[in-house]
C-alpha cells in the first residue's frame, strides 16, 4: 500500500501525462531512477492511422529528465512495438515526452537550451552533469528542426546582412519575417545561390504569398526577389538610404577638416579646426535630439563652413521626406524636389537614389523598412560576442534561431 501511494505521488510529481511510475530507485552519487509505463494499451500506426492493441515487443531504455530535489533523474521508458491489424507489420509507438532515438526528454532539452541562451555551453554542461558535446547535440537537434521549417503566413520579408568578422567583408545574410519580428534563416554568405536554395525550399506557395520585400541597396537581392516572388513589391530600406546620405555628409566633413589643417594663417586655421572638431555626431544626429550645446556647435559650424551647414540642412530635409509623407504621389514628388536641390552637394547619393528611385518610392505606401532587421542584427552581434565569436557558423545559426524560438514560446 505504501509503495502504491509512493508511486502515485511520484507519478503526480513527475507530471508526464499518459505515463505512470511503476518502480523507483535511488543510487547515491548518481541520481533517481524511475520505471515508467504507458497508461494506454494501444497505439496508433503512424503510417495508416489505424489503432492496434497487438503488442509485438517491448523496447526499454534509459532517458534523462529534469532533475528532482537537486538530483539527476533517469527514466526507464518502454517504447513498445505493435503490429498492424491488416498487414501485421510492426511499428513503434509515438511517445509524447521523448522524441525517437533521443536519450533525453523534450522538456529537459527545452530547459537545457533555455539555460544555454542565458549562459554558455561549458557552464550549463557542468551544472547539469553533461558533456559539452551532449549540450551541443541537444542544440543542434532542435536547431535542425527549425531550419527545416517552412514559414507560415509570411507576407513581408526583410533581407539584410551582418558582418561576421569586422573589417573583413564577410557577410551573413539574414531573412526576417517583418510582421512577426523574428529571423527565419541565417546564411553563411549573401550569395544569390545560397538565397535561391532557401527560397526554393520554401516552395512556390509561400513565395507567391509574399507581398513586400524590404532590402538594402544590393542589386542581387532585388533581382532574386523579382525572379522568385511574383507578387512582391521590392522596397529599398529607408535606413540604408539615410546611411548613404550620412556617409557622404561625413566624407565632406573630413575633407573640410583636412583642408582646414592646410591653411597657412595659424589663427584662421585654428578657428576653422575648432569649428569642425568634434562635429561628426552633431551633423549626423537628428537635429531635434541635439542639446543646447550641440545646437550652438552646429550654428558655429554652419557659419565657419557654409557647405557643411547646407548639407546638414538638406540631410534633415531628406529625413523629413520619409517621416512626413505616407502616400506614393506626395512622397515621390517631395523626393524629386529634394534631388533637384541636392545634386550639387550630394552627387554620390544623388546617383544612387536615382538608380533606386522606384524601390525607394515604394516605401511611402506601406512604410515598410528593415528597421526591425537592424534591431535583430544588433541582437545577433550580441549572441556572437557571448559565444566568443562562434568559430563554427552552424553553431552560431542554431543559437540565434533558438533564441527567437524560445522568446516566441514565452510570449
Amino acid at each position: 500500500m505504501l509503495a502504491t501511494a509512493c508511486q502515485k505521488l511520484l507519478t503526480e510529481t513527475l507530471d508526464l501525462p499518459g505515463s505512470r511510475v511503476t518502480g523507483y530507485q535511488t543510487l547515491e552519487g548518481i541520481g533517481i531512477f524511475l520505471e515508467l509505463e504507458s497508461e494506454s494499451r494501444q497505439a496508433i500506426c503512424p503510417h495508416c492511422g489505424q489503432t492496434s492493441r497487438r503488442l509485438h515487443q517491448n523496447h526499454r531504455y534509459l532517458v534523462r529528465d529534469l532533475p528532482m530535489s537537486g538530483q539527476s533523474v533517469y527514466l526507464r521508458i518502454n517504447r513498445r512495438q505493435f503490429k498492424r491489424k491488416n498487414c501485421g507489420k510492426p511499428f513503434s509507438e509515438v511517445l509524447e515526452h521523448v522524441d525517437k532515438n533521443r536519450t533525453y526528454t523534450k522538456r529537459l532539452a527545452r530547459a537545457i537550451i533555455g539555460q544555454v541562451l542565458d549562459s554558455d555551453i561549458r557552464s550549463v554542461a557542468e551544472r547539469n552533469d553533461l558533456s559539452d558535446d551532449e549540450i551541443q547535440t541537444i542544440l543542434n537537434e532542435l536547431g535542425e528542426q527549425l531550419i527545416q521549417e517552412v514559414p507560415e503566413g509570411l507576407k513581408r520579408l526583410g533581407i539584410d546582412e551582418i558582418s561576421l568578422v569586422k573589417g573583413q567583408g564577410n557577410y551573413c545574410a539574414v531573412l526576417v519575417d517583418l510582421d512577426l519580428r523574428k529571423p527565419l534563416m541565417l546564411l553563411e554568405s549573401r550569395r544569390q545561390e545560397e538565397l535561391r536554395q532557401v527560397f526554393t525550399g520554401w516552395g512556390e506557395e509561400v513565395l507567391s504569398r509574399i507581398v513586400e520585400a524590404s532590402i538594402d541597396l544590393w542589386r542581387p537581392y532585388r533581382d532574386l526577389v523579382e525572379e522568385m516572388m511574383p507578387n512582391a513589391t521590392v522596397v529599398a530600406d529607408r535606413f540604408h538610404i539615410m546611411k548613404i546620405v550620412n556617409e557622404e555628409l561625413d566624407k565632406e566633413r573630413r575633407k573640410e577638416k583636412k583642408a582646414a589643417g592646410k591653411i597657412e594663417s595659424k589663427a584662421e586655421r585654428e578657428e576653422k579646426l575648432e569649428a569642425i572638431n568634434k562635429t561628426k555626431y552633431v551633423l549626423l544626429k537628428n537635429e531635434e535630439n541635439l542639446n543646447s550645446e550641440q545646437h550652438e556647435k552646429l550654428l558655429n559650424l554652419a557659419k565657419e563652413v557654409p557647405v557643411l551647414g547646407k548639407m546638414h540642412e538638406l540631410k534633415e530635409e531628406f529625413r523629413s521626406v520619409f517621416d512626413d509623407f505616407d502616400n506614393w504621389l506626395d512622397g515621390s514628388y517631395k523626393l524629386i524636389f529634394w534631388l533637384k536641390k541636392s545634386k550639387e552637394y550630394f552627387p554620390e547619393s544623388y546617383g544612387t537614389i536615382v538608380r533606386w528611385c522606384g524601390e525607394i518610392c515604394g516605401y511611402f505606401d506601406q512604410k515598410t523598412s528593415s528597421g526591425i532587421v537592424e534591431g535583430i542584427n544588433n541582437k545577433l552581434k550580441l549572441i556572437k560576442r557571448l559565444g566568443y565569436g562562434f568559430r563554427n557558423f552552424e553553431n552560431f545559426k542554431t543559437r540565434a534561431l533558438l533564441c527567437w524560438y524560445f522568446a516566441s514560446k514565452i510570449a
